[in-house]
């Protein structure tokens, strides 16, 4: 089997995204459809009023359908001790990578990471469709906050790497 050569200018932009430093999120969901995780990126705010948030799932990716079913998920936002939980979920499939952590629930029933720096529980209300991924429209139900000291896990430059929060 003979690969496609990826054209210069893909390679290029994937490169240069790898140099757009994003938090590390853990995107969980629970319902009919099972219970499933990923490691998602690609997650912003839309609004504060109503509190909103997009997150963008490649339509390939095993959980993809889930979510779509389940109508909800949740925003586990990593914290540097949770690499390992990272790559499990990155690398592994199944309900083994829930055994890697201790979860809660909050108002929609997806899984809510304990220990995460912000955990953001919604209902997905819209999904627009874009090249290879879904962008899916969330409203948050429920937001809860580390209550310790502020820090972050964020992907750069293809590795982690720590965020700390300044002292004053």
């Amino acid at each position: 089997m003979t690969e496609t050569p990826i054209p210069p200018e893909i390679t290029a932009f994937r490169e240069g995204m790898s140099r757009l430093g994003a938090a590390v999120n853990l995107v969980t969901t629970d319902g009919p459809a099972g219970r499933h995780g990923m490691i998602v990126s690609a997650v912003c705010s839309v609004t504060d009023s109503p509190p909103m948030l997009l997150a963008c799932i490649n339509q390939n990716a095993y959980a993809h359908d889930a979510f779509l079913a389940n109508g909800t998920l949740c925003v586990n936002v990593l914290r540097p001790g949770h690499r390992d939980l990272s790559r499990a979920f990155t690398k592994w499939t199944g309900e083994d990578r829930f055994s890697q952590a201790g979860w809660d629930t909050l108002e929609t029933g997806a899984p809510v990471l304990q220990g995460a720096a912000a955990a953001f529980d919604c209902r997905i209300i819209d999904r627009q469709q874009k090249g290879t991924h879904s962008v899916l429209f969330c409203e948050v139900a429920a937001t809860r906050l580390w209550s310790g000291t502020p820090e972050g896990l964020i992907w750069f430059s293809r590795a982690f790497h720590q965020l700390e929060a300044a002292a004053g």
